[in-house]
């Protein structure tokens, strides 16, 4: 008694199920995505727990006002002068000492970082910017 195979007798695959779980797994996948954040742990610098910095009489000063002029100490120069005098200057100074500059609000931008870059040039390290705070 041999039986042939016979195709009526052919299990069928049904995969509408398997489809409708896999829409349903994407549809939560999709829904669910947008609200996944990445997190990455920053270790930021803590910022100064004191009101104002008070600045010494040893410490060197920078004015420069509204007409572009530079007064450090008594002496008075324009911007362009700035660079040769302050190298003259620095020597009496230790380069690690603090460095303030005071500039007049209305000034342009690079007149003031010009400043600041001749001050680092010379090697002074620690220049600041002061303000009204």
């Amino acid at each position: 008694m041999s039986r042939k195979f016979d195709n009526s007798d052919a299990p069928e695959l049904n995969i509408t199920p398997l489809v409708d779980i896999m829409l349903v797994l994407l549809a939560i996948l999709m829904v669910t995505m947008p609200t996944i954040t990445y997190q990455e742990d920053i270790k930021l610098p803590d910022g100064s727990k004191t009101k104002a910095s008070s600045v010494n009489m040893k410490d060197l000063v920078v004015y420069m006002n509204e007409k572009r002029q530079i007064r450090i100490e008594q002496s008075t120069m324009s911007v362009e002068e700035f660079p040769d005098n302050l190298v003259l200057l620095s020597q009496k100074y230790d380069k690690q000492s603090p460095i303030y500059i005071k500039a007049d609000k209305n000034l342009k931008y690079n007149d003031v970082m010009f400043v600041l870059k001749s001050l680092k040039n010379v090697g002074f390290t620690k220049v600041a910017l002061q303000t009204n705070g």
